[in-house]
């Protein structure tokens, strides 16, 4: 069977079982939505939490029902459907153009509430290393990934309302997350208005939404932070073209989807504020990635100095930024095609998902619907238009050798 041929199938079993689960799952982060510390409050404090949390992530089996953790709809996931259907409903795949409304009333009725502008937060509580971000409190790169939803359902559809709700939460960013020394320093507050973090993926994500919604309106008001806060990251990019996930003490890694994120954004920003000051950027750093998060045979690694774990998001990410990207370097797009063939390969379920990781020992076969289904379907949905334009390409060319030889 040809590789699109395939490739379009899979995406319709990924989308059935989907679908059959109304866009919700669990999470690799949800553990605090368990009823434990709810029936057990001198539990509810940070060890317990971070203790429960690491110990899901790893588990290899999945315990949350016997915990009380529900499946839940994730805005981020909701939009990552959203941003998939748009595409395949381009290419006429299923009917998934009719899918494309609902998920749109999705992320309408799951906005966080309370904010006079639009803007979106996880589904659970959310424990990291240091604090706990409370169920729907809204955070930068959620909103930035349902804010780019949005305006891929208006470039398409002329949804006015997307746009609007898009300009919403870009003022969110400005009015609320944007924040400067006033000097040199300029950056988002992540994952709470209150913290001065410096994390580049968290900056760029959100500097890339400004300049989009720049592009659309022509409002200057969001271009100059945004390109501020994106300078300042760019500048945190190390010499061999990697950067490390933050500048606490405890956010020093390198990994794969992050670095992915940092160098789609700086593309989406070059083309949308109309520079290319960051394609040096870029083109360092696109070296880093795939010098350092491919093995030979096609399985992209998590950190960029080890082979495991394999994840899921770091298999759908590489896909999606080796094809953003393939313009610095046409190999780009079979190396994406090695990606995916090797998840089908190590990482699919013939009941229609995706593993969460290969481990060195062991599999880890949860199927998280966030983490692994939305963003592998965003994943697929964009191989699967890469293979349709190349064959647009191909016919068009042979078309005008026709005309050329008669």
């Amino acid at each position: 069977m040809p590789i699109d041929n395939h490739l379009e199938a899979k995406i319709l079993n990924l989308l059935s079982y989907c679908q059959a689960n109304e866009w919700a799952g669990y999470d690799p982060y949800d553990a605090v939505n368990a009823r434990v510390f709810t029936a057990l409050p001198f539990l509810n404090s940070r060890l317990p939490r971070l203790v429960l949390t690491q110990a899901l992530k790893r588990s290899p089996i999945n315990i949350r029902r016997l915990l009380g953790i529900p499946k839940t709809q994730n805005p981020k996931a909701i939009a990552l459907f959203l941003s998939a259907f748009l595409k395949l409903s381009r290419i006429g795949v299923g009917k998934t153009g009719d899918l494309v409304e609902p998920m749109i009333d999705r992320l309408t009725a799951l906005r966080s509430q309370g904010i006079r502008h639009w803007c979106w937060g996880y589904s659970f509580p959310w424990q990291t290393r240091t604090i706990v971000v409370p169920k729907g409190a809204p955070n930068l790169v959620c909103t930035a990934f349902v804010g780019n939803a949005l305006l891929d359902a208006h470039e398409q559809r002329q949804d006015r309302r997307c746009l609007g709700m898009s300009m919403s939460a870009a003022q969110y960013i400005l009015d609320e997350l944007y924040w400067t020394d006033g000097k040199s320093i300029a950056g988002f507050s992540y994952p709470l208005p209150a913290l001065r973090n410096q994390v580049p993926n968290a900056n760029f994500l959100g500097a890339a939404l400004l300049c989009r919604v720049y592009h659309h309106t022509n409002e200057r008001k969001f271009l100059g932070p945004a390109l501020r806060a994106a300078r300042h990251s760019a500048a945190m990019q190390h010499a061999d073209g990697s950067w490390v996930y933050g500048e606490g003490s405890s956010q020093r890694w390198i990994d794969n989807f992050h670095t992915g994120y940092n160098l789609c954004a700086l593309q989406s920003i070059g083309r949308y504020a109309g520079t290319t000051e960051f394609e040096s950027h870029i083109r360092r750093g696109l070296d880093f990635y795939r010098a350092h998060f491919f093995r030979e045979d096609g399985a992209p690694r998590y950190f960029h100095n080890r082979t495991y774990p394999v994840d899921i998001h770091s298999v759908a990410q590489s896909i999606i930024t080796l094809l953003a990207l393939k313009s610095f370097d046409p190999s780009n797009v079979e190396l994406a095609r090695s990606v995916f063939q090797w998840a089908m390969n190590h990482m699919w379920d013939e009941r229609g998902f995706f593993y969460y990781r290969v481990l060195r020992l062991c599999t880890i076969r949860i199927p998280y619907m966030r983490w692994a289904q939305a963003w592998m379907l965003l994943a697929m949905s964009a191989l699967l238009c890469e293979g349709n334009v190349a064959e647009t390409n191909a016919e068009a060319q042979d078309s005008t050798a026709l005309v050329e030889a008669c």
